[in-house]
């Protein structure tokens, strides 16, 4: 997501940034750039104008005149004003009510409420250990019922049957019934969705509402929809009060537009962000975050949080002894680190949060860390024995044959893999030797970014 934001805006700022000093001219043309990038970002014209006017009062005022270092400071109100449009801070879900806890999703059909509902819900379960209740009022989509249901079971959340002959109203009160006897925490209920706004579907989210008076009522949209996703949360923002919003498909749209457009437009924050088909590829929206992303700063804090939430602590600590003890970094532990990758979104996704200077060339990485060569990969070391594992040199002609057959792969394949495999031993143990201070030193900028040290 923000990918062609991100570049655009990085290299305007960059520009900046050396600058000892600042002239009108050098604003207006910078701030002409970053019009233009947000407007082809699809960034709602009424919020480029507004954003455009607050830097450039703000940088012509006296805060980037008498600093000291002027590029610097226009940069830090780019990004505050970034931080700003996007809603200053994450605001956590409500839960001081009454168990059950309501959350009600909203918004139009093909926005991914129902697969946003088993995500919300696995997070819940896992990172707040709650227990929670799905029920789908979607009685126009009998598959979106059964789709709920299956998605609960893989979750391990409650779910209560609903029936495409039955009223939403009817349902919703049984599930509210049902969640009590059942002391659920938080009960979570899909709604009906249409290709369009129209009256019928925005009576019965009202008459839904009416019922559950939930504490969160939040709107599910897809970042991919452009200006009509902005258009119809504002619709639903005058017939629900929303409490927030829940971004799509984020990792399918480049431009981002969408995010900085709909927070500006309703006025509600975004709570999380989709970024991703799996169900752990649920984020919490921090703007301040989200703004150095953009921005190109990285993102190192969401970055730890992912490693430690997703990363097996257990593996890690066996692997470190093992190095430490001078013992090799076989082809068993290169497959515990593709598997390992593959749970943090692939190689491009871990990158994009670090603040690697320049533009990174992200469809290069992104076939890096493809999530089919991945398993490909992996197919390739499970097709070996535990010897040839343990001791790649073995790994003859005839081997590698025998290799690629078990895996549906070519000999080539096998040939890179074992490349591959060989500079990460490498590196592994440069690392045991220096730590991760030698390895960061490497990299662009030669600086451990914050948080690494």
């Amino acid at each position: 997501m923000f990918e062609n934001l991100s570049g655009r805006l990085s290299d305007a700022v960059r520009n900046l940034s050396g600058r000892g000093r600042l002239t009108e001219a050098n604003i207006k043309d910078t701030l002409r750039q970053v019009r233009l990038t947000l407007l082809e970002a699809d960034v709602a014209l009424p919020v480029v104008k507004t954003f455009i006017e607050r830097i450039r009062i703000r940088a012509l005022g006296e805060e980037v005149g008498k600093s000291l270092t002027p590029g610097q400071a226009l940069v830090k109100i780019i990004h505050a004003e970034l931080v700003r449009i996007l809603g200053n801070e994450s605001i956590p879900l409500d839960f001081k009510v009454q168990p059950p806890a309501v959350i009600m999703l909203a918004g139009l059909q093909g926005a991914g409420k129902t697969t946003t509902a088993a995500k919300l819900g696995k997070r819940l379960i896992e990172k707040d250990k709650k227990r929670v209740m799905f029920v789908s009022v979607d009685v126009h989509r009998p598959a979106a019922i059964l789709q709920l249901q299956v998605l609960a079971a893989e979750v391990g959340a409650l779910h209560v049957d609903s029936d495409a002959n039955e009223k939403p109203v009817h349902i919703v009160k049984r599930a509210l019934n049902e969640a009590a006897r059942s002391h659920v925490d938080v009960l979570i209920v899909d709604t009906a969705g249409r290709l369009h706004v129209d009256e019928e579907l925005m009576q019965e989210a009202k008459e839904v509402h009416s019922e559950v008076k939930p504490n969160e009522t939040l709107f599910v949209v897809d970042s991919m929809a452009g200006q009509d996703a902005v258009n119809a949360a504002a619709i639903f923002d005058q017939a629900l009060p929303l409490t927030g919003i829940i971004l799509t498909k984020a990792d399918g749209d480049a431009r981002g537009g969408v995010a900085l457009s709909v927070r500006e437009v309703t006025g509600k924050p975004i709570r999380f962000i989709g970024v991703g088909e799996k169900l752990n590829a649920l984020e919490v929206l921090h703007p301040d975050r989200m703004a150095s992303r953009i921005l190109g700063m990285g993102d190192v804090l969401t970055l730890v949080e992912e490693i430690e939430q997703k990363i097996s602590k257990d593996k890690t600590e066996k692997l470190a002894k093992k190095l430490k003890k001078g013992r090799g970094f076989d082809l068993a532990d290169l497959r515990d680190q593709l598997l390992q990758m593959m749970n943090m979104g692939g190689l491009a996704s871990m990158l994009e949060k670090f603040p690697i200077p320049g533009n990174v060339n992200s469809a290069s990485l992104r076939d890096a860390g493809n999530e089919k060569k991945i398993i490909r990969q992996i197919a390739i070391i499970n097709s070996m024995t535990p010897g040839e594992r343990q001791y790649p040199k073995v790994i003859n002609g005839s081997r590698k044959r025998r290799i690629a057959l078990g895996a549906g792969q070519e000999i080539q394949d096998v040939n890179r893999l074992l490349k591959q495999h060989l500079q990460m031993e490498k590196m592994m143990k440069k690392m045991s030797k220096g730590g991760m201070k030698k390895m960061m030193r490497g990299m662009p900028g030669g600086k451990i970014p914050p948080g690494f040290g």
